[in-house]
């Protein structure tokens, strides 16, 4: 009997799931199962309503080897497992003539430790000690609930997800009941290891055919030299425009005065005295270092800076020494400690080490915050080379979302994660005239050596295969033309005054995007004054909360920051107006944007286009994103900045966004959004909040 074709398989599929077959579906689904077959990466843009989750999930399951999926977000991870893959597996099992396994995998600390929920954290800070007190003791505490409700919920989960836990609690609550890869004293080990609902996500995993895991999981596991996931040839990454900042964050280290004091805290009682003396004497010095240090990139260390680190980093290899390994014996309270030590011992010391070995392929600099002081920070400078090596190099890959093509071309998004032009095999769209951003240099890979040989991934190619939506006549992107560039000194009144006035035709119904918390809170604050709808601000509640409250009264509007700009999914009436207050470039003093840029530049390649113009690009392409989710939705997108009706790069930015009609008649604008607003429906329902969408965002 002959295999049945990819596209009867998602023909069963989709009749199961009770949808209609969408030619964008198809072509993603048949391209994901040639780029299966042939070891080709693949770069899918799959707009709003393509249906491209059951487009990867059935090649997928059709594999028959292991495939590992990795999303960005938790809603998308739980809408895998909790509804997709049971649903696409029923529906398959005839076809395929057996029944898949899936599981979800995350890193360790996401899931409770029992060891540390039953015998408490080896951590003698005064204030965690007393908050401990409060649970025996019956006290009232935030803590002390959280932690009594963890105990509760302990004899209940299956689990032991964090993710699973409703309502959560704070981090620092979970902190008391989670341990870190290098604190897990191991399964082996642990009197409790038979138990461990980590190992046992673990084991799981091993016998999935599909594992669904998260970005930052996958940056671990392809660029740390540490395996945390099961043996897979194929890697499918949805929500792809979110990899490299993700990717980004794991390679990022930092020190904080807090963290480095805590490690020696924790040495105190086990380590030779000499030696937690000489790093408690290092940790003192760049406590005071920090308190005065003034926040910006370190081109070169300042010689006390140095001298400090150099210090501390000896400290640590001697408290490092002198703590040891944990001893082969028994389980005591005191190895548990000692691993905790070591673990936070060797977390200072990683990232001194780093800071100054100067790596030219790094970036340093002292970011400071109000409330938490100054903090060290050292990241990649790119993490292009480090993809193309611990991902592509070594698996076919599949990634996947609404927003891969920038200025109209795959390269850029391509160059970022790795993959460069000459490992193009066919060109797929142009930017019609777009300008186009220079590609950046990779950085030499973290891991490995000079002299072992360079790896080259296999050849990769882009497609769109577009959205069920007409975007040309269900939405219009309007650019206030006449307004004066936005400044630095908050929202100039003229923008504020075109910005009541679309919101008054729109009647509400407003998702106000801001490049800044500080513009969105100055815009929230002067409507609220002026208009008599209601202004929602990202902060006051839970984002979800928010979100919810926004979706159910049409005249509503809700202003936030850059988790408004992604992943916001409220169809229907109730969101017919996105706002952004101007082009979201990185700010002039982000050390590590500027640093790129100036890479870039060196490399001889057009910096700004690269780095800046790409990283707004991405923005505004999924801030628009957010106007249309199905396809009776209507409206307008206004950018309020008219350096995209102006500037050079202008087209690279439209390019990059949904095909609106475009216009920049302000009169012509506001009687669109009236009309709109006197023809439109009641908002939809809003679904209640439940565990597959904890956020209310998708």
């Amino acid at each position: 009997m002959s295999e049945p074709s990819t596209r009867d398989l998602l023909a069963t599929a989709v009749e199961a799931v009770g949808g209609t077959e969408r030619p964008g579906q198809l072509a993603m689904a048949e391209a994901v199962a040639d780029a299966i077959a042939s070891g080709e990466h693949l770069l899918v843009q799959a707009g709003t309503g393509t249906g491209k989750s059951l487009a990867y999930l059935v090649p997928a399951l059709a594999h028959g080897d292991r495939v590992v999926i990795a999303t960005a977000t938790i809603a998308l991870q739980r809408q895998l497992v909790e509804r997709d893959l049971p649903r696409t597996v029923t529906a398959l099992r005839g076809s395929l003539r057996r029944t898949p396994e899936f599981a979800m995998l995350k890193g360790r600390g996401n899931y409770l430790c029992l060891h540390r929920l039953h015998e408490g954290a080896p951590d003698d800070e005064q204030d965690a000690l007393l908050d401990r007190a409060e649970v025996t003791t019956g006290a009232t505490s935030k803590l002390g609930k959280d932690l009594l409700r963890l105990r509760d919920w302990a004899d209940d989960t299956e689990t032991g997800d964090r993710d699973d836990l409703t309502p959560g609690v704070s981090d620092r609550a979970w902190s008391q009941v989670s341990v870190t890869s290098r604190e897990c004293l191991g399964a082996s080990r642990c009197p409790y290891g038979a138990e461990c609902f980590a190992e046992a996500a673990r084991e799981r995993a091993k016998l999935a055919d599909v594992v669904v895991t998260n970005h930052a999981l996958l940056a671990i596991d392809a660029i740390e030299n540490a395996p945390v996931l099961p043996e897979h040839d194929v890697l499918i990454v949805d929500e792809a425009h979110e990899l490299v900042s993700r990717v980004t964050g794991v390679a990022t280290a930092e020190l904080t005065s807090g963290a480095a004091n805590r490690a020696v805290r924790r040495s105190v009682k086990l380590a030779n005295g000499t030696a937690v003396d000489a790093m408690q004497s290092a940790v003192d010095q760049f406590t005071g270092l920090m308190e005065i240090a003034q926040p910006g990139r370190l081109t070169e260390l300042p010689e006390d800076l140095a001298w400090c680190l150099a210090a501390l980093r000896d400290g640590c290899r001697a408290v490092i020494t002198s703590l040891g390994e944990v001893r082969d014996r028994g389980v005591s309270d005191e190895d548990a400690a000692r691993k905790q030590a070591l673990a936070s011992v060797e977390n200072v010391h990683e990232t001194v080490e780093r800071v100054l070995s100067r790596s030219p392929y790094d970036v340093v600099w002292i970011e400071r915050h109000d409330r938490f002081g100054a903090t060290l920070r050292v990241a990649p400078l790119t993490v292009a080379g480090l993809l193309r090596e611990g991902l592509f190099g070594k698996r076919r890959v599949v990634l996947t979302s609404a927003t891969l093509k920038l200025g109209g071309d795959f390269e850029p998004v391509a160059t970022s994660v790795g993959l460069f032009a000459s490992d193009r095999l066919s060109e797929d769209g142009g930017d019609g005239g777009a300008q186009s951003p220079a590609a950046a240099p990779a950085a030499e890979p973290a891991a490995g050596g000079e002299g072992e040989e360079e790896v080259v991934p296999a050849p990769w190619r882009g497609i769109d295969v577009g959205s069920p939506f007409d975007y040309p006549k269900q939405g219009i992107l309007y650019v206030a033309r006449h307004l004066p560039q936005p400044g630095r000194d908050g929202p100039a009144p003229a923008m504020l005054d075109e910005l009541a006035e679309l919101i008054e035709a729109a009647g509400g119904r407003t998702l106000g995007l801001f490049s800044s918390m500080r513009g969105a809170q100055a815009a929230a604050e002067a409507m609220r004054e002026r208009l008599d709808h209601r202004v929602l601000l990202q902060g006051e509640d839970t984002l979800g909360e928010l979100i919810r409250t926004f979706a159910q009264d049409a005249g509503t509007c809700l202003f936030g920051t850059l988790s408004l700009w992604q992943g916001v999914d409220v169809p229907g009436s109730a969101c017919q107006l996105v706002v952004m207050d101007r082009i979201p470039f990185p700010r002039p003093d982000d050390p590590l944007m500027s640093a790129r840029q100036r890479a870039v530049e060196e490399a001889g390649g057009n910096g700004f286009m690269a780095v800046a113009a790409r990283h707004a690009a991405l923005l505004m392409a999924q801030g628009a994103g957010r106007l249309v989710r199905s396809a009776g939705d209507r409206g307008v997108v206004a950018v309020l900045d008219p350096r995209l009706a102006t500037a050079r790069y202008r087209g690279f930015l439209r390019s990059s966004m949904p095909d609106f009609w475009y216009t920049e008649n302000p009169r012509q604008v506001r009687s669109s959004l009236a009309a709109i607003n006197a023809s439109a429906p009641p908002p939809l329902p809003v679904a209640p909040r439940s565990t597959a969408d904890p956020l209310g965002v998708g």
